[in-house]
């Protein structure tokens, strides 16, 4: 079978490597894909969103199983283009259709739903420009910090936890008149604030069956002991410790088995990844956000944790058949950390050169904003790469990780050094 992935990050290239283990794999492609992709499959230089671009790429080169990495794509409505194409309504589409991809792309929709469902998830209202002075009210009402997410995609950024309620006004005030987040933030959802830990459940889905995927805890901030700016993502660790299978179990009956029945009572086709968000609160998990989509870079250290076939599971998820498949995990612990580009999550400089890759032994390099110049591979991005490595728990993991980081070098290369402190 020919396989097209969608996307360019680290996510990508993990999807990549496992899918390029398997025995069902005839050619890859990955669009626009990474320097380290290039040596698994064939890099098209295409956007994700350019849906025509990509049905001409399907047919020229007989792929039957698109994978979507990113969410945008899918928040676009790229299932609901190849079902209603003549010519590209027999290919797989791995991500949900359009109205179901607003599970990330609305917070507020996601919370209806999670309300409608009996979902647990922290109390909330929604709020436009309209009725902004409703907003500072409740405010008032709520205590310090004060959670603001914007309701639409904001690239992992749009959302702030704030300590001071003038602040909060104010920055209400940014998001709604003024546009901080561009037009994500034309609805802004303020939420009680839940004090807790957090973690990150997967699960692929037909629809109506379900396999879990291993469970993740990634590091958001960009300094040492989790303050600074949000980035996209500086390290994962997988399994998460406090996640004990009784644990485990109030997730599966009280979030993940009332995700899936809800999306067949609301009639939301669903085929792909769902991503939960979770925060552990005394014993009770709540979610914090739905993901129509694998995380990143949670996927470094989820994809290599899975023993099956990657591939066939996709495809029986392609074929509603993933009642058929059951899912095999690794004993081993997996942990990754994010190399990035000096001044991310801010402005950084593209086009350094990356020295020590081939030097890499007992860990796996998955690269996200990378490029080749000149037969060298340089930085293309603020996220560079992430250095994958097992362990029998993930303190052993995270050592060989961080002994190979030293082998590696480009110019004002930036990593946190404190991945699982707080474990």
């Amino acid at each position: 079978m020919n396989v097209l992935i969608l996307g360019s990050g680290g996510r990508e290239h993990a999807f990549a490597w496992k899918i390029a283990q398997s025995n069902l794999l005839n050619k890859l492609f990955i669009a626009p894909g990474n320097a380290g992709t290039k040596k698994l499959g064939v890099n098209l230089d295409l956007n994700p969103t350019n849906f025509e671009a990509i049905k001409q790429v399907v047919l020229k080169n007989n792929i039957k199983l698109v994978v979507v990495g990113p969410e945008n794509p899918l928040v676009k409505g790229i299932h609901n283009f190849f079902l209603n194409d003549a010519n590209l309504k027999n290919v797989a589409v791995i991500g949900p259709q359009k109205e179901a991809a607003q599970l990330e792309g609305s917070k507020e929709f996601a919370k209806e739903f999670m309300v409608r469902h009996k979902i647990p998830t922290a109390a909330y209202k929604s709020f436009t420009n309209k009725n902004l002075e409703e907003g500072y009210l409740f405010l008032e009402t709520l205590n310090s910090p004060y959670v603001l997410k914007a309701d639409g995609l904001a690239a992992g950024k749009g959302v702030l936890i704030l300590e001071d309620l003038q602040e909060a006004k104010n920055e209400l005030k940014e998001m709604l008149t003024n546009q901080k987040f561009g037009t994500a933030s034309n609805k802004v959802v303020i939420e009680e604030f839940l004090d807790g830990i957090e973690l990150s459940c997967f699960i692929l889905t037909d629809g109506k069956s379900y396999v879990n995927l291993p469970n993740a805890k990634d590091y958001k901030r960009i300094g040492e002991g989790d303050i600074g700016l949000n980035t996209g993502g500086m390290g994962a660790i997988s399994p998460v410790p406090f996640a004990n299978t009784s644990f485990m179990q109030i997730i599966e009956d009280q979030i993940i088995k009332p995700t899936v029945k809800g999306l067949q009572k609301d009639n939301l086709t669903y085929k792909g990844f769902i991503f939960f968000g979770i925060i552990k609160v005394g014993d009770e998990p709540k979610v914090i956000e739905y993901n129509c989509r694998m995380g990143d870079p949670e996927t470094e250290v989820v994809i290599p944790r899975i023993k099956s076939d990657f591939l066939e599971l996709l495809i029986a998820t392609g074929n509603n058949k993933l009642h058929t498949k059951t899912i095999e995990f690794k004993k081993e612990s997996a942990a990754t950390v994010m190399l990035v580009s000096g001044g991310y999550p801010e402005s950084y400089e593209k086009g350094k050169i990356i020295e020590g890759i081939d030097a890499i032994e007992n860990s796996i390099v998955f690269q996200a904003g990378t490029t080749t110049n000149n037969n060298k591979i340089v930085t293309n991005g603020g996220r560079v790469l992430t250095i994958t490595s097992y362990g029998s728990n993930f303190k052993e993991a995270l050592k060989k990780s961080y002994q190979n980081i030293k082998k590696i070098s480009f110019d004002n290369m930036n990593y946190r050094k404190d991945i699982g402190f707080d474990l």
